[in-house]
């Protein structure tokens, strides 16, 4: 099959509520999904969506970047731009490397292509045997006062795992407020906290003696000098995720943060597929927990991470698809099946196949 045309399209996503992140507020999720087409008829669509506060590309950049990569690979042949398990693409046009946004989706909507083109689905050429359901992991919003009403909805629901966001309020409250949900929790769930770097190393000792009697699976980058993250594992035995220590980093530096529990993977700021699932890979073998997580993507970008994390070896770890309940409407024709403690891999894989063109803007 060869490549025989593309469309790019501009979405804008209204949120359930303002959504502020490194204190940029947003009132909608803006986005760009890249429709590659084939000769027998076959589509494949990809994601493209720079997060605000956190990628280093905007989305005006990303547009001249998907439209000359695409562009470049019209009248080849499938097997000639399918991303090579090295987490390069072949060829390179033009010697351009994309930023990360950009080779996600670029990348997705090549594999969804293929992956059509074969009768296939996306989760199926991660894995020959692929898990046919992934745990969610809750993602606790709104204002302190909601916390404990939202935990016990959540465990009352069937979720395993939750997640709370600190930071934003003084560390007594902070500890407090852990202590309390904690207690909530009791052993049945999960907790983890993402901390977003928002500590020196003394607040954050501060927070960790506080909590201590509470089991935490992890706290996520908690620093803002991440270079201590050791010592903090070291002084105190603090569980620890990181997440934005991995945008940039070459696979093989993971080494140097064996200290780590678990690595947070998102694919829109780590730079595509392959480079996820490589990353996966390689924690997984450094007994590191790899945890996929959403960049608050539409169902597409959804979608992908769903068929990753049922294509990861091991246990089944929950996955952090929960922010896309902030969305107030999606791309899709029917939504997918979110917020849920767990997501059908099948019907996922379904629903995201089926976007809806007329709410799109073409470029």
């Amino acid at each position: 099959m060869n490549l025989t045309g593309f469309d790019l399209f501009r979405y804008r996503l209204p949120l359930r509520e303002p959504l502020t992140l490194k204190g940029v507020t947003l009132h909608r999720r803006e986005g760009l999904l890249l429709r590659l087409c084939g000769d027998d008829g076959s589509e494949g669509w990809g994601e493209t969506a720079p997060l605000p506060g956190f990628s280093g590309e905007n989305l005006d950049q990303a547009i001249v970047q998907l439209r000359r990569l695409a562009g470049s690979l019209i009248g080849r042949e499938i097997g000639e731009v399918w991303a090579a398990r090295d987490g390069a693409f072949v060829p390179q046009p033009e010697r351009i490397g994309p930023a990360p946004s950009v080779r996600f989706g670029l990348e997705l909507a090549i594999w969804n292509l293929y992956a059509v083109h074969f009768g296939l689905d996306l989760p199926g050429l991660v894995s020959p045997s692929p898990k046919q359901e992934v745990p969610v992991n809750g993602l606790i919003p709104g204002p302190p006062a909601n916390v404990m009403e939202e935990a016990r909805r959540m465990s009352d629901a069937g979720y395993r795992s939750i997640k709370l966001k600190v930071g934003a309020r003084p560390i007594a409250e902070e500890i407090g407020l852990v202590r309390a949900l904690g207690g909530e929790l009791g052993g049945d769930v999960s907790l983890r906290l993402d901390a977003n770097r928002a500590w020196g190393y003394g607040a954050a000792a501060e927070f960790i003696r506080g909590v201590a009697e509470i089991p935490l699976e992890y706290i996520e980058e908690p620093l803002a000098e991440p270079a201590l993250l050791g010592d903090l594992v070291h002084e105190f035995g603090v569980p620890v995720a990181i997440d934005e220590t991995l945008v940039g980093m070459r696979q093989d530096s993971l080494e140097n943060h064996r200290y780590a529990r678990a690595v947070v993977l998102k694919p829109t700021l780590l730079g595509g597929v392959w480079r996820t699932l490589r990353m996966a890979e390689r924690a997984l073998r450094l007994g590191m927990m790899p945890v996929l997580s959403s960049a608050y993507e539409s169902g597409v970008g959804t979608a992908a991470l769903v068929a990753l994390a049922a294509g990861l070896g091991g246990r089944p770890i929950p996955t952090g698809l929960d922010a896309y309940r902030a969305l107030a409407e999606d791309v899709l024709d029917s939504p997918l099946a979110l917020p849920a403690p767990r997501v059908d891999v099948g019907q996922t894989m379904y629903a995201s196949r089926k976007v809806e063109a007329g709410r799109l803007e073409k470029l």
